[in-house]
């Protein structure tokens, strides 16, 4: 019987070390692949847009809080690492026997969201 075991990973990097596991140490493994979630909206927004910091300027011993608030551009560090970092799911298909081996494995690497279906 065939069975597909699914997980979710942080990164493609950790999805891919997963899958390279699986290939090389778990047997009646048929495919591994990996599909690669879009980057959302909210992340190519934050691409484009600035970064505010609120810096306390003032305190007084009456719990009163004079603040300021700087405005800067997004570094484009930050922009690609989160584009880097996107989640990634690694669909796996694997004889009935391997599926315990393949979801110990999976939890091992990271994976989370495991799902098996027969």
């Amino acid at each position: 019987m065939i069975s597909r075991v699914t997980a979710d990973f942080e990164s493609p990097e950790l999805a891919h070390m997963a899958v390279k596991r699986l290939r090389e140490s778990v047997e009646y493994v048929y495919s591994a692949k990996m599909m690669y979630h879009r980057i959302g909206k909210n992340q190519a927004r934050t691409s484009r847009s600035s970064a505010f910091s609120l810096i306390p300027a003032y305190y007084n011993s009456h719990s009163n809080y004079l603040t300021d608030v700087i405005s800067s551009p997004v570094s484009e560090d930050i922009s690609v690492s989160r584009r880097r970092n996107r989640t990634t799911t690694a669909c796996i298909v694997c004889g009935s026997a391997a599926v315990d081996n393949v979801i110990s494995v999976l939890n091992a690497m990271g994976g989370s969201n495991i799902r098996f279906a027969q």
